[in-house]
């Protein structure tokens, strides 16, 4: 050891122990510290990344909604996947996403900036819902999410050509406008009822915003329907002075059960009627011109037809004069020829105590003598230019088509209405068509659209003042004109194609989108030529008297085919189940329909109203519920007098006196059903 001692002033002393040679067995120690050190720092980086990853997860959670960059699953709270989506127009940034309070928000996909946020909203302890927008900045880029509908069974949305219940989607389809039409002419497109609204048998709802444009299609191989929001070769059209840039915003809503939450759903977003139509509709058949003349009709088929009602002991509401009893489409004045002497047939009617309403539409053909004067004052749709009247072809010929955005042409529309109440006492009308395909693809009216069904919400407006017997078959965000709604003409048929089988699942359909007073078309069908199950000129017998009982049960009878036109037997079965509508049906009807106007609750009920823990009854689609306590089951079938019947838990009777107090769902197996009986039961 040595010692240094340094001379000057200001020197230090310094002890210095001299270096020691390694020897080979210190060697691994220096070795195991080196390695511990580097798994220390191993450990604590981890650790960092692990406390990273749990405030990312704790981020990109809100709920029981986790969100990551490609999509978002939502869970009930027993952890069970109930809804899940995917983003099919960017993947997420997640590094741009921040949460503050109950809004998740993120500012940019790998590739550019958008808006986007999902925010947590709980109305009720039993209802979580949220609130989604995706939010292009860039124009003409759609905005497009994928749902996966494999985890439950879905309703709702809009009629289509093929009804089933619950919705039954094949093949693929790419998105295309969620638009009204006409599924008779156009029988793949949307029907002319419809709502951006979905439910699930797993209490998952989806409502998209009316603000969107909106577009939709889907993938039956991966069970999948894509929402998309686009106005780039889309009939949608942003505001003046916007760009056309996407935006997707919708609320997903999870409950306990199927019926709760619909009414949650419709007591939130749906509008709701304010008024009850006559009640002399919901007793009483409505008879109209239409599948028994056609456009044959003319004062004397129309006389005998309101005699024959009559003579064989009908009751009536009133009776409608369908197409066509003007000279030429868009006109108001009746044609002198067919109707030869107006006055004296209108008093006759209602010396007869007959009320008539009158068939009319939106349409204004080029012949017509009121044509020269709409294009004169600007009442008609135009070309999107807005110099000339558009002009469109229906199943009527070629014209223009009332712009309903347009007040003087709604003034000019209504004082016909007007007229034709005031001269001939005319009860109400049958608002047909409205539909957005009889627009064209590119069109201008006198105030902007952005949502070309809002011209059909437009249209469904001018019924309002006679909504008493008022009928309408198309509708969007119409569910407060207080009128009853008809499914599009059905053809007189046995299945699900605008067949007897479409019937009910149509009409659960059009109860779930919120519209409750309903007018099933016409007993047997319309009787088109190459669309009739029969001898051609006549619905076949069997089917119409099906048709029949099954009509007995719904919110109103329409006949035009009348039973006299068959025989004895038949005309005994309308005068029993006419009876039956009026004395067992339209009472619990009535009481039902009071409830609309503060619930907006179905009238016509699928079976899982009452069974929401019932795999079963969510997809039976051949039964179905009045309320909660009368259940009906018709035949369906050609050739069948029994059917297999579907009884939910409880305590039933049945229309022939058996009594059923069941714990369990049962199955009836080959119910014996009359060709004159139709099987219900009454909860005791």
């Amino acid at each position: 050891m040595y010692q240094v001692v340094p001379g000057g002033a200001g020197g230090t002393i310094i002890d210095v122990i001299p270096k020691q040679k390694l020897t080979k067995d210190s060697r691994p120690l220096v070795g195991a510290g080196v390695i511990g050190l580097v798994l220390v720092i191993s450990a604590v980086t981890a650790w960092c990344y692990y406390i990273a990853s749990l405030r990312k997860a704790e981020l990109l959670k809100t709920q029981l909604l986790d969100l990551n960059k490609d999509g978002y699953i939502i869970r009930n709270l027993g952890g069970a996947i109930v809804f899940r989506m995917d983003f099919r127009s960017g993947t997420l940034d997640l590094d741009s996403c921040s949460k503050e309070g109950e809004m998740l928000s993120c500012d940019r996909t790998t590739d550019r900036k958008l808006n986007f946020f999902i925010e947590t909203v709980q109305p009720k302890d039993t209802v979580q819902c949220y609130r989604v927008r995706w939010e292009e900045l860039v124009p003409d880029i759609p905005v497009e999410h994928a749902m996966t509908y494999k985890f439950a069974h879905w309703y709702g949305g809009a009629l289509s050509a093929i009804q089933h219940w619950p919705i039954a989607l094949s093949g693929q389809q790419a998105p295309k406008p969620f638009v009204t039409s006409d599924i008779i002419s156009h029988r793949d497109e949307f029907g002319g009822i419809l709502e951006s609204y979905w439910l699930s048998s797993n209490a998952t709802a989806i409502k998209i915003n009316n603000s969107v444009p909106f577009h939709l299609g889907w993938n039956d191989t991966e069970k999948t329907m894509f929402f998309q929001a686009r106005y780039h070769d889309s009939p949608f059209k942003p505001n003046p002075g916007e760009a056309p840039c996407a935006e997707l915003s919708y609320r997903v809503c999870v409950g306990l059960d199927v019926t709760s939450m619909h009414k949650y759903m419709v007591r939130r977003y749906f509008n709701k009627p304010n008024k009850v139509p006559a009640k002399a509709m919901f007793r009483h058949p409505l008879w109209s011109t239409w599948a028994l003349h056609k456009t044959d009709v003319d004062q004397e088929k129309l006389l005998a037809y309101a005699a024959n009602i009559r003579r064989y002991g009908f009751n009536c509401s009133h009776l409608e004069l369908d197409d066509r009893y003007t000279s030429r489409y868009g006109e108001f004045q009746f044609d002198p020829v067919k109707f030869p002497n107006v006055s004296a047939m209108f008093q006759k009617l209602k010396t007869d105590k007959f009320l008539v309403s009158l068939w009319t539409h939106p349409f204004v053909n080029y012949d017509s003598d009121n044509f020269h004067t709409c294009v004169e004052r600007g009442l008609l749709v135009m070309e999107p230019m807005g110099r000339l009247p558009a002009l469109v072809r229906w199943w009527n010929g070629i014209g223009g088509i009332l712009d309903f955005t347009n007040q003087e042409a709604r003034d000019w529309f209504a004082s016909h209405l007007r007229s034709l109440r005031s001269k001939y006492g005319i009860s109400s009308f049958k608002f047909d068509a409205g539909e957005t395909n009889y627009l064209p693809w590119k069109f201008s009216t006198k105030n902007h659209i952005r949502d070309p069904s809002t011209f059909t919400r437009r249209y469904t407006e001018m019924a309002i003042p006679y909504n008493d017997r008022a009928e309408l078959r198309s509708g969007y965000q119409s569910q407060n004109i207080s009128c009853f709604f008809r499914p599009i003409d059905r053809d007189s048929v046995w299945g699900y194609e605008m067949g007897l089988k479409s019937l009910i699942p149509t009409v659960l359909t059009i109860s779930i989108l919120g519209y409750q007073f309903i007018l099933p078309d016409m007993i047997g069908g319309n009787a088109y030529r190459n669309r009739t199950d029969g001898n051609g000129a006549l619905p076949d017998r069997e089917l119409y008297i099906r048709w029949l009982e099954l009509s007995a049960f719904m919110p109103s009878m329409q006949f035009s085919v009348p039973p006299w036109e068959y025989d004895a037997e038949v005309v005994e079965i309308a005068r029993k189940y006419t009876a039956l509508h009026e004395s067992l049906v339209a009472p619990r009807v009535l009481e039902l329909a009071g409830e609309v106007l503060d619930t907006g609750d179905p009238i016509i009920r699928p079976l899982w109203w009452i069974a929401t823990g019932d795999e079963t009854a969510y997809k039976i689609d051949s039964q179905f519920l009045i309320g909660d306590d009368l259940m009906v089951a018709p035949v369906l079938e050609p050739g069948k007098q029994e059917r297999d019947i579907y009884l939910p838990a409880g305590r039933w009777r049945s229309y022939k006196g058996e009594r059923f107090d069941i714990k369990e769902p049962l199955h009836l197996t080959d119910y014996p059903v009359d060709l004159d009986e139709i099987a219900y039961f009454l909860w005791v």
